[in-house]
């Protein structure tokens, strides 16, 4: 039976979907609150209601009304769900009402990565304690929810909550405050904006209103930033070992904002103000949209304030690579991540009949198709689109009995197999195209399936139009590790130029996102698919989402370790230490064509934690120069104040340019100029007397001088400042090329290295 909370939710959802209503998010000068009223939650709740004519928001007492969230730390103002006239007229009741915009919807884009990652030692980062014990860090994850019986949240040993933790563990129907531990410190959900946008919050995956996590995704990210230790962990027999976050030590605390139609910037950013406010020390967001203008990027604003109260943000860069200019979370004060291989692999074979051997991946776990090959079937059915295999597209005829190849793309690439099994297809080889290129993504697949790339991809396609009798035979091999070359760009990583500030290069590093395994949920199958009937404690996903809370965890092994540094200080150590060779030590590929990678898929390279807990000297950017950079882009002052939520900010100092901005990268946009000129300042966070000289590796069309070229520290903490002039040869034309080159300062004990990414053209 329906819960009274429930059934009132439905009947406001059908009312007011009857009358056009949505979330929108309004920005108030926080201000202006008259002394008559005791809260801005009054104040606000007054407001709506003298420009409502709906009954329920205007009836006393006990009304349900329109007003969502009152945002207090995170953002100025609150969220409401008013039809567009309410909207339009709350816009002009008032000079103290400064914007209201459309609730965004943003999306959701390990045995094996300590190792990889270097974080092997006994009493070393792995463990948790470089000098100071990781237990004092407090991780947000901002998700889809937390499945608390885990054993990644473990909290044998861990000592009492640190005091500064102000959070808690919310009950629900099928979530237990005591579920809550030592380790998962705190649980909280986030949903009206969602209940709003469905009616309810009904779906097929059995939506939970509870922190608890149906999806999956929450507790696969959680546990990789800072799961404890699980021995015997594998997933189905694949990746058995040890599986443990990057920072097993620290707390974790859960905010459930994402749900199956989506991530509500509402839910967001109420999340965001409840975790800074609850004491969180990094906050991890693997989720985000597109591009928007940063003022009007909830995600941006909200990690402002965490940003000013010492909080480091870490955001997945997106899933939309290799597409040029995809990158997403793009704000110079958010870490943004991503994604490479591990030198791990999960290889299976087709094996054709005219003797050649295809070479692909796979996670397929049941009984396999025995040593009799099988007809091979592409592009047969009752549908233009069965050659991508999507729903329906296969006639049951035609592939009963046999292996299917599907292309890979448009529909997810589990549902294909879903598909062909459906139909009576015995097997698939999913084969890539064009737009994936080469990079091959294991996948837990309900009938024997393996996935190959592009070229491949190519040749089985031939190999079936020029044969007769096409015939295969899938093998699957299980887990191979020290796989060359490694790490390797992942296709689906979104890539630069950033086109909300070009001057800023994004994304700033990789980490590992390409077959991962951490904690799943037992609420859903590892496909994610309801026909998955299969249970598992432990999945292998891949996505900026899984290298994302990679780099949150190691951000709190930084925190601990330096705890006296900035969230600034602690991005651009995990940047300049970063590296730029496999394990070939060859320079870093792209899976999209296995060519040479650059800055604008990297950033500044793989992260390398070990490095990262000395790295010599940081690029510390204090919140007045963020304002800074603020100013010096094209937005009014009320668009500035809407991120740095002050009454009122002061331009008079603004950059020249926002390349200006103390960034451990550097993005140069020539535009029409031929000469560009940067300043930095470094902070030593070396030993004494500590001198480095600049290392300059140059572009083809472009020039670099650095002045001066030595820079002498004779304290910790000193600051020195370094000029760099950018000039771009005679002849170079106005295109959208880029190039690129680095500036590293060195001395016998550490390389800080910037890339440089140089462009003549605005994108």
């Amino acid at each position: 039976m329906a819960s009274p909370i429930t059934i009132t939710l439905i009947f406001l959802f059908l009312l007011y979907s009857a009358q056009g209503k949505r979330t929108y998010i309004v920005r108030v000068k926080h201000s202006d609150k008259p002394e008559s009223f005791s809260t801005h939650h009054d104040w606000y709740t007054s407001q709506l209601k003298s420009i409502s004519t709906d009954p329920l928001s205007q009836s006393e007492p006990g009304s349900e009304s329109p007003l969502l969230y009152t945002y207090t730390t995170s953002f100025h103002g609150f969220s409401a769900f008013l039809d567009t006239n309410e909207a339009e007229s709350l816009l002009s009741s008032s000079d103290s009402i400064l914007d209201v915009f459309e609730d965004p919807v943003y999306t959701l884009d390990t045995t094996r990565t300590p190792e990889f990652l270097g974080l092997n030692s006994e009493f070393g980062v792995a463990s948790g304690y470089i000098g100071h014990p990781s237990n004092g860090v407090i991780i947000g994850v901002l998700d889809t929810g937390v499945w608390p019986e885990s054993k990644s949240y473990d909290d044998y040993g861990m000592p009492e909550i640190p005091s500064k933790w102000k959070g808690e563990c919310e009950s629900g129907p099928d979530f237990d405050s005591k579920l809550c531990n030592k380790k998962l410190i705190g649980a909280r959900s986030f949903s009206k904006g969602f209940q709003m946008s469905s009616g309810g919050g009904f779906s097929t995956k059995r939506e939970s209103v509870s922190p608890r996590d149906v999806d999956g995704h929450g507790t696969h990210t959680s546990s990789t930033a800072a799961g404890s230790a699980v021995t015997n962990a594998s997933f189905l027999g694949y990746a058995a070992g040890t599986a443990r976050g990057m920072a097993t030590g620290a707390r974790v605390a859960t905010y459930k904002v994402c749900w199956s139609s989506g991530c509500f910037g509402s839910d967001i950013l109420a999340a965001m103000d409840r975790a800074i406010l609850d004491g969180v020390d990094v906050l991890s967001l693997s989720l985000g949209g597109g591009s928007a203008p940063y003022y009007r990027d909830t995600i941006a604003i909200g990690s402002f304030s965490a940003m000013e109260k010492g909080v480091f943000v870490s955001c997945s860069a997106g899933n939309s690579g290799p597409t040029r200019s995809s990158v997403a979370n793009v704000a110079p004060w958010v870490m943004t991540v991503g994604a490479g291989t591990l030198d791990r692999d999960f290889p299976a074979y087709a094996n054709l009949g005219n003797g050649k051997r295809l070479v692909g991946v796979s996670l397929y776990s049941g009984e396999g198709m025995g040593t009799r090959p099988l007809e091979l079937v592409y592009n047969k059915g009752n549908s233009s689109s069965s050659n991508l295999c999507l729903p329906a597209s296969l006639d049951p005829a035609t592939v009963r009995g046999k292996i299917v190849v599907c292309d890979r793309g448009v529909n997810a690439r589990v549902e294909k197999g879903a598909v062909v099994r459906d139909a009576g297809g015995l097997g698939m080889i999913m084969a890539n195209t064009a737009a994936s290129g080469e990079e091959l993504v294991a996948d837990s697949h309900l009938l024997p399936a393996i996935a190959v790339g592009k070229k491949t991809g190519d040749l089985l396609r031939e190999y079936i139009k020029s044969e007769s009798n096409p015939t295969a035979l899938l093998v699957f091999k299980g887990t191979v590790l020290d796989v060359r070359p490694s790490p390797v760009v992942a296709a689906f990583s979104s890539r630069g130029p950033n086109t909300v500030t070009p001057e800023i290069l994004k994304p700033d590093v990789i980490g590992p996102g390409v077959n991962i395994l951490a904690a799943w949920s037992d609420a859903i199958g590892p496909t994610g698919l309801d026909k998955d009937s299969r249970r598992t404690q432990f999945n292998i996903m891949s996505g900026t989402s899984m290298s994302c809370p990679h780099i949150s965890g190691l951000a709190g092994l930084l925190k601990a370790a330096h705890p006296e540094w900035s969230p600034s200080a602690i991005k651009s150590a995990l940047m300049t230490t970063a590296y730029n060779l496999d394990n070939t030590n060859s320079p870093l590929r792209d899976a999209a064509d296995n060519s040479l990678s650059n800055p604008h898929a990297h950033g500044s390279g793989h992260v390398d934690p070990q490095k990262a807990l000395s790295p010599g000297l940081v690029y510390d950017i204090s919140t007045e120069e963020y304002i800074r950079f603020l100013c010096s882009l094209d937005y009014t002052v009320d668009h500035i104040v809407a991120i740095v939520k002050r009454p009122s900010v002061n331009c008079s100092k603004k950059f020249s340019n926002p390349g200006q901005l103390n960034y451990p990268s550097f993005s140069v946009l020539f535009g029409g100029k031929r000469v560009v000129r940067y300043t930095r300042e470094v902070t030593n966070v070396g030993a004494a007397n500590s001198v480095y000289t600049v290392v300059v590796s140059g572009a083809p069309s472009v020039g670099i001088s650095v002045k001066p070229s030595k820079l002498a520290f004779r304290s910790v903490g000193e600051k020195k400042r370094y000029t760099v002039t950018f000039v771009s040869k005679k002849g170079v034309s106005l295109t959208n090329k880029a190039e690129y080159g680095s500036i590293t300062w060195s001395n016998p004990q550490h390389q800080v290295r910037s890339p440089v990414a140089f462009s003549w053209n605005r994108f």
